[in-house]
């Protein structure tokens, strides 16, 4: 019976010492070269020493014209490997695997930070204005070679900087999602229309950074179950791609959803509730994979994580937000000091304002408490839904604001 605890080994070898993997949080404490900072430092290192097997870097971008949000690390070259030697040194204290993510925003480029964003097809995100979004340019062959390029470039620096693995962030709607669903990609190439062709841009990143990395080197992926789009990437097609990349070797599938359009990753918890997303999905992906399937959303108690665990629904226990509140919550855990942890409900207390601004609202509050951890300050848990607004909008302004993960 499989224990929280117990050792997971990945197909290549590499020995995780637990069940619990840290997924990745956008922390947004770049600096204005978006170089990450002493603050990483201190964050990723309360993580390691908080007990988690795998902790996953928040997104870290590949091409410094095409951000997700402000305060988002880039890496193009090695111009700051000395402070990702920092970085991966920290978040790799207590026996932890430090894995970096490895992201391109695609047309989830908000219109402050980039005039023409770049895509699949020139496809306007909906739901947003055009003020907040502009209509992506759609890629040439070439671009996207070079963009390929980009991704295995940044995982080989990643690893040079000792870092202990990579992750191809092929969810939430950015770029190598847009390539997967038929919604957001709309070419005509050998990029576009099959399934096989729509993959292709994913399956040509994970062979370029195999090739380079070595198979002793731990690459894996955090895709969409679904996008939850009509006529977009959907769970038959998931399935599908999951199984090639295992077939190919991938090491480890973190799984997900939604995008900006239907954003399911942004969902809470009533308080003493528990809904474990994508976890039904989890099951079929196990049943045709022989890799590591690991669920993060929604787990809250202790006897959900075990349960999911000995039932056989994932390999590890994928969180994010309560180690925002509880970076320890692993060692908590296994001391038998901790049972159950509630994600607050925030609120500006108008229904009306809470449903414009309630997605927004959740993240600037986690965003919050990881700069709390980050300055060796105790995290401080409350409902209230204006405090983290104006701590973003002091921090980044009105692009703050802007819709991200």
């Amino acid at each position: 019976m499989l224990n929280l605890f117990d050792e997971l080994i990945l197909p290549n070898g590499t020995r995780i010492k637990n069940r619990f993997l840290k997924s990745a949080m956008s922390e947004i404490m770049a600096n204005r070269q978006n170089q990450p900072t002493e603050l990483h430092n201190k964050l990723y290192q309360a993580w390691a020493e908080g007990g988690s097997g795998i902790v996953v870097t928040g997104n870290v971008m590949v091409d410094r014209n095409a951000l997700g949000e402000p305060g988002n690390v880039v890496i193009e070259d090695e111009r700051d490997l000395d402070r990702l030697k920092q970085w991966a040194a920290a978040g790799g204290k207590n026996n932890t695997q430090l894995w970096m993510q490895i992201n391109h925003p695609g047309r989830q480029s908000p219109r402050s930070l980039s005039k023409e964003p770049v895509a699949p097809s020139a496809i306007r995100l909906s739901n947003y204005s055009k003020q907040l979004f502009s209509k992506p340019r759609a890629l040439t062959s070439e671009e996207i070679k070079e963009l390929v390029e980009r991704f295995i470039k940044t995982a080989q620096i990643a690893k040079k900087a000792g870092f202990k693995g990579v992750q191809i962030h092929g969810a939430h709607g950015y770029l190598v999602s847009q390539f997967l669903s038929a919604h957001a990609n709309q070419r005509k190439d050998e990029y576009g229309g099959s399934l096989e062709n729509r993959m292709r841009f994913l399956v040509e990143i994970y062979i370029g950074m195999r090739k380079r990395l070595g198979p002793d080197f731990p690459i894996s992926i955090k895709m969409n179950a679904t996008d939850f789009n009509d006529g977009g990437f959907s769970e038959a097609e998931s399935l599908q791609v999951a199984e090639k990349l295992a077939k190919l070797g991938i090491d480890l599938i973190e799984i997900s959803g939604g995008n900006y359009e239907n954003p399911k990753m942004f969902k809470e918890t009533e308080k003493g509730t528990e809904e474990i997303f994508f976890i039904n999905y989890s099951e079929k992906l196990k049943a045709i994979v022989d890799i590591p399937v690991v669920v993060t959303g929604g787990f809250r108690s202790l006897k959900s994580m075990e349960e999911a665990l000995q039932q056989n629904k994932t390999s590890m226990i994928g969180l994010a937000r309560p180690l925002a509140l509880v970076p320890d919550l692993p060692n908590q855990i296994f001391k038998g000091e901790l049972t159950q942890i509630d994600t607050p409900r925030l609120t500006t207390g108008s229904k009306f304002l809470d449903g414009k601004v309630g997605s927004l609202v959740g993240i600037s509050y986690y965003e919050q408490q990881m700069l709390r951890i980050a300055k060796g300050l105790e995290v401080k848990q409350h409902r209230n839904a204006w405090l983290p607004l104006f701590h973003t909008m002091r921090s980044h302004g009105l692009n703050g604001l802007l819709p991200r993960r």
